[in-house]
């Protein structure tokens, strides 16, 4: 049996060892298309910083921890899939047939469609050569442009403001973070950053980006007619998944690769994992879920099911926690509620802390928090686990930060009800 798993983040790595650790004599090969060993984008901005080095980006630490789980990494691209011969093309040439195959390609950088985003010094913060770049232009004093606000351009910003740097931000949207945050608690986010020293421009979109009249440097032309010199301009500007060598397979694709609940494409020998794959939410439905929690999940379920053992995902919970500048945000589940839901909300303007609960019925579906980094995990507890809050909902609804009370509550109650 050969298994292939196109890709090399944290949902191959997972697959891969799930595959070993059930099938001690498969052919497991890895392919992935950058020079490093297997490592954690979500490491980045930690090695932005100087807090670990490369190495420290790593999945696994042990030098030689692929080769002694027989896991052969073949440094190549999948360009393209042939389902009927079993058999991925690799753009350095031939081909590598599968008896299984996962694709875990995960997601791309969004460049948007703006003049000038191929200049040198112009970076995404996407890959390990990405970072290296970075860290050669943004030095502490260093004008730098960070275009996009997103949940991953606000990792960067915090990579960046730990450096020293004088940053602009500028966001196409009318608030920052806007997949994550109402405008309450991005408005709040916006004062924060503000207050750090951050220059942000919401509902503003960059023009084009010239080299600067002396060659020293960048301008960034805005399309409000101001101009930002820069000697670095980074760009997040979201990300789509990595899904486009699909094309002519017959694999469905939608927002992601559309995957059943065992993460098997529409083709029986494929599978498909992380976040390239629109897989199982916890709320009844089906996304793309760009989080290294999920990827790692969804690796070793598709491993499973590779290897024969018929296992269901239960789904993902949509969950992001954000530390911008110091001050720690967090949304879950369907936070922004649903039709005739309630919320509950309280907010402390001077403190930076900020708290909305989601509600359908009296269960608590979603939450969004600002400058809270207590019971975080119980906040997740109550949304996955779906009780009936009773009595305890109007508690909430009075005074949302009851949230560990409320928990503990029906915890007894679960308990008294098993025994």
């Amino acid at each position: 049996m050969k298994h292939v798993i196109a890709g090399s983040g944290p949902a191959a790595v997972a697959a891969a060892e799930t595959l070993r650790k059930t099938d001690s004599e498969a052919d497991i090969v890895l392919i992935g298309d950058e020079p490093e060993p297997p490592y954690g984008r979500m490491a980045i901005p930690y090695f932005l910083v100087g807090n670990i080095d490369e190495a420290g980006t790593y999945l696994r630490k042990t030098p030689d921890h692929f080769e002694g789980l027989k896991i052969l990494i073949k440094q190549d691209r999948v360009t393209g899939i042939s389902v009927d011969a079993g058999e991925v093309a690799l753009e350095g040439g031939g081909a590598e047939a599968f008896d299984t195959l996962l694709i875990a390609t995960g997601g791309a950088p969004v460049k948007p469609p703006v003049d000038g985003l191929d200049l040198s010094g112009v970076h995404h913060c996407w890959t390990l050569a990405d970072a290296r770049a970075i860290a050669g232009r943004a030095n502490e004093g260093a004008s730098v442009v960070l275009i996009g606000a997103g949940f991953i351009a606000c990792i960067i910003l915090e990579s960046l403001l730990r450096r020293g740097v004088a940053l602009t931000v500028i966001e196409r949207e009318k608030r920052m973070v806007p997949h994550m945050m109402d405008d309450t608690a991005a408005d709040m986010l916006k004062r924060w950053c503000e207050d750090k020293g951050v220059t942000i421009k919401t509902a503003t979109q960059v023009a084009k980006v010239e080299e600067g009249k002396a060659g020293d440097g960048l301008v960034v032309h805005l399309d409000n007619g101001e101009q930002v010199d820069a000697a670095l301009v980074v760009v997040a500007a979201g990300t789509r998944s990595n899904i486009g060598f699909l094309e002519g397979s017959g694999i469905k694709v939608e927002d992601g690769i559309v995957v059943d609940e065992f993460l098997k494409t529409s083709a029986d020998t494929v599978y498909a994992a992380g976040d390239c794959a629109q897989g199982p939410d916890f709320s009844g439905g089906w996304a793309v879920h760009g989080i290294q929690p999920t990827a790692a999940e969804h690796g070793r379920i598709a491993g499973l099911n590779m290897a024969g053992r018929a296992t269901p995902y239960k789904g993902s919970l949509s969950m992001n926690v954000l530390d911008t500048a110091g001050l720690i945000s967090a949304s879950f589940g369907r936070w922004q509620g649903v039709e005739g839901g309630d919320f509950a909300e309280n907010i402390v303007e001077k403190d930076f802390r900020y708290i909305r609960l989601a509600f359908e019925d009296d269960r608590v579906i979603g939450a969004l928090t600002l400058g809270r980094t207590n019971h975080i995990g119980v906040l997740r507890g109550l949304i996955q686990t779906p009780v009936h809050l009773g009595a305890w909902k109007d508690k909430l609804m009075n005074d949302p930060h009851k949230i560990m009370e409320a928990y503990l509550a029906q915890a007894g109650k679960r308990a008294q009800d098993y025994t």
